[in-house]
This record gives structure tokens, C-alpha cells and sequence, in this order.
């Protein structure tokens, strides 16, 4: 199934999933994205309304206040190469925090203090249940969906900062998700999708999962052995080749571009960019 979050005519949010080329409610408004994936279908949760047209509703960020938004660096072979980074041994870690999550169609707005935002096309990984020393082996059995994200990064604060990237990628609207999480069940192998970039119309991003260093399994495994895992928190498994920062000419963000991020599987993902 694929779960969006929506609201009708300005109205509040509400959770529900796609079908015939609508959204169907599931519960009354209000309902929450985790509170599913924590509950699942519990009565309250069912089928709560008619299925309403895709034109007539606004999709939103499908997870809108996640615990944690976990970022990985340097994660395919091919993007550490264009950098010129060494392979990690093991994966580089770092935090983004629920105020840089946008919806679909939301600005990414760049602030003045940077002047070389990048684009990163990403798999978006939503954990389904709570995960604490799982195994590699039964790592994917936690993870509710999968969706497309941007790990929108400055690069000047990047690389200015003392090698920390926290700062640089927790800019306000910085991580753009959605339109919808898939569920794990229509994703069978998360290592298997093409993972593209589209700037203003022009490809800059064609990539693979396949080139993953650490797989999606492996970094749950690695990363539920130092904190628990809760319902609701994403992982964003890091990007393949063609980022702006190492094009020639180098390629940065700027007002009036429009970008897409498009994962097989998951639909499209499009924000403008204003300066802000």
C-alpha cells in the first residue's frame, strides 16, 4: 500500500492511503501518521470515509515529526569516488532534525547564509517498530516503508565547520519527503532501485541502490546498536553520483529552480526553490 498524509481545502491533516486514484481516509481527522504505524488498524483506525479524488486534496509530508531523521554520508561507491573520500570502514553518521522536513510542493528555502545549497536524491527509510540490537539478518523485518527524499546540503557550512555536518544539513526545509511511503511489502528488494535527480528538467542524478556500501539492512543493524529505533524515524540511506558540489562547473541551488527527486517505486517528488 502507499500512505499519504493529506488535508482537503486547507483543513487538518489526516492519514490515508491510495486508491483508484484517490485517497481513502483511514480513521477520523486528525490521524496521525506514527499513531498508525505504531497501531497499525486498530477499529479507530479503519477505512473512515469515502475515497476523495487526488485532485482535490494537498499532500503533505507523509512523517510529520519524526523522533529522529538519520543521515548517512558518503553511502555509494560512486559518489565517494567523485568526491575523492576513501570508502568508509563503517557508516558516517549524522542527525537531521524534524525542522528541516518539507511536503511535496513546498519551497526549499535557502538562507543567507550559504551560497552552495546542493541537492542529494535519496531512499527514505520509515521504521515501522521498535529496533534495539537488531541483526542484519532480520533488520528489513523492522521497516514499515520506504520513500524518496532530498538531503538538501550547504556545502560552504559542510566543509567550513570542523568536519561536523549536523549544522549544514538541519537547515530549515532542508529535507523534502514523500508524496507517499510504500510499504515494505511492494519494495521486495531495497537494494534494486534506480534513484534519479532532475533539475530544472535536466537529469543530474541516475544512480542505483545496488551501489549502496552499506546496505539498508546494515545500517539498521548498525544503527540499532547504539539507539533504539522507534516507530516513525527515517533513515536517509545517503546519495548516488552527480551533486552539484562535484560538477565542473559546480551546480547550486537557486531561486526559481525547481527539483525532482524520483525513486522507482515511489512516485515523485518535486519543490521549488526561493531565496529566503
Amino acid at each position: 500500500m502507499k500512505f499519504v498524509t493529506y488535508s482537503i481545502g486547507g483543513g487538518e491533516l489526516g492519514t490515508g492511503y491510495l486508491e483508484n486514484g484517490g485517497v481513502t481516509p483511514l480513521g477520523s481527522a486528525g490521524a496521525d501518521m506514527i499513531e498508525y504505524i505504531r497501531h497499525g488498524r486498530s477499529a479507530e483506525r479503519r477505512p473512515g470515509g469515502e475515497t476523495v479524488p487526488l485532485g482535490e486534496v494537498r499532500l503533505h509530508a507523509p512523517i510529520q515529526n519524526p523522533q529522529k531523521v538519520i543521515g548517512i554520508g558518503l553511502n555509494y561507491e560512486d559518489h565517494a569516488a567523485e568526491t575523492g573520500a576513501d570508502i568508509p570502514e563503517k557508516p558516517i553518521v549524522f542527525a537531521k532534525y524534524a525542522n528541516t522536513i518539507a511536503s511535496p510542493g513546498d519551497d526549499i528555502v535557502i538562507p543567507p547564509i550559504t551560497s552552495q545549497a546542493d541537492y542529494e536524491a535519496e531512499l527514505a527509510v520509515v521504521i515501522g517498530r521498535e529496533a534495539k540490537n537488531v541483526s542484519e539478518a532480520d533488520a528489513l523485518d523492522y521497516v514499515f516503508g520506504y520513500m524518496n527524499a532530498n538531503d538538501v546540503s550547504s556545502r560552504d557550512l559542510q566543509f567550513s565547520e570542523g568536519g561536523q555536518w549536523t549544522r549544514s544539513k538541519s537547515i530549515d526545509t532542508f529535507c523534502p519527503i514523500g508524496p507517499h511511503i510504500a510499504t515494505a511489502d511492494e519494495v521486495p528488494d531495497p537494494q534494486n532501485l534506480r534513484v534519479r535527480c532532475i533539475l530544472n528538467g535536466e537529469v543530474m542524478q541516475d544512480g542505483n541502490t545496488s551501489k549502496m556500501i552499506f546496505s539498508v539492512a546494515e545500517l539498521i543493524a548498525f544503527l540499532s546498536s547504539a539507539m533504539t529505533l522507534v516507530p516513525g524515524d527515517i533513515i536517509v540511506t545517503g546519495t548516488p553520483p552527480g551533486v552539484g558540489a562535484a560538477r565542473d562547473p559546480q551546480v547550486w541551488l537557486k531561486d526559481g529552480d525547481e527539483v525532482t527527486i524520483e525513486i522507482e517505486g515511489l512516485g515523485s517528488l518535486t519543490n521549488p526553490v526561493k531565496s529566503g
